[in-house]
């Protein structure tokens, strides 16, 4: 983990360029999803393509200052999918969708399902490359996640409601808090298991969105040490 970031303003600049760096350079020498898990895990020859943006901004609402291995005003940009999808309900997730012939490839897909999704003025997102895809069985996916950095914010909000509820900007210090950490448990087929979660102003975020947050975070080496025993029912919610 590197040591904490100098607070002053000068250093509050360079921390977002150091941010956006670290990103580009996890694009670059990629990293393995599911390191535990059996290849034989899912088939990707039948998985439909699929890609999501992972945008990465600085919130001007919040302080500038260090938040451990991180800059406070960091943020990642999540939605709320509508409860009446059918899969993924009711789940914060980031924006992104099926790729469509159209599409260039996974960079046109996420950028064009952000824009549908948010409203997000594609024109301040600069792609900072892909991450490997991730198979995601219980949708029938296989979905490649692509970082980028939010050089021109722009207003955002839920645009078709049929598909997601809420949009919302999350800083990224608050999700790498210990205590803002958990697990949840899931059976698949025959076998159980647990996979990351995060508890951050009152939502949950778990599933593939924080399985992909998660190895990112540890890959960053951004990660601080947080209690893997903490178990997050999602019946309880």
């Amino acid at each position: 983990m590197r040591p904490p970031l100098n607070a002053d303003a000068d250093a509050d600049a360079g921390d977002a360029v150091d941010a956006r760096a670290d990103l580009i350079a996890l694009c670059e020498r990629g990293l393995e999803w599911h390191p535990d898990w059996p290849k034989s895990r899912a088939d990707v020859a039948v998985l439909r393509p699929a890609a999501v943006l992972v945008l990465f901004g600085v919130l001007d609402a919040v302080p500038a200052g260090t938040g451990g291995a991180v800059p406070r005003d960091l943020d990642v940009l999540l939605l709320r999918r509508a409860a009446t999808l059918s899969s993924h309900a009711g789940q914060i997730a980031f924006p992104g969708g099926r790729l469509e012939a159209s599409d260039a490839g996974p960079v046109a897909a996420a950028i064009r399902e952000a824009r549908e999704e948010t409203g997000v003025d594609a024109a301040g997102i600069e792609p900072l490359g892909m991450l490997p895809p991730m198979p995601v069985p219980v949708s029938k996916h296989l979905v490649t996640p692509v970082p980028a950095w939010w050089s021109k914010p722009s207003e955002v909000a839920a645009v078709d409601h049929d598909e997601s509820v809420e949009v919302f900007r999350v800083p990224v210090a608050e999700m790498l808090e210990p205590a803002n950490r958990a697990n949840t448990q899931h059976t698949f087929g025959d076998r159980g298991y647990r996979s990351p979660a995060f508890t951050v102003g009152g939502r949950l975020v778990w599933g593939f969105t924080a399985l992909v947050l998660s190895r990112m975070f540890d890959e960053l080496g951004w990660a601080e040490r947080w209690n893997p025993e903490r178990i997050v029912e999602l019946d309880d919610l």
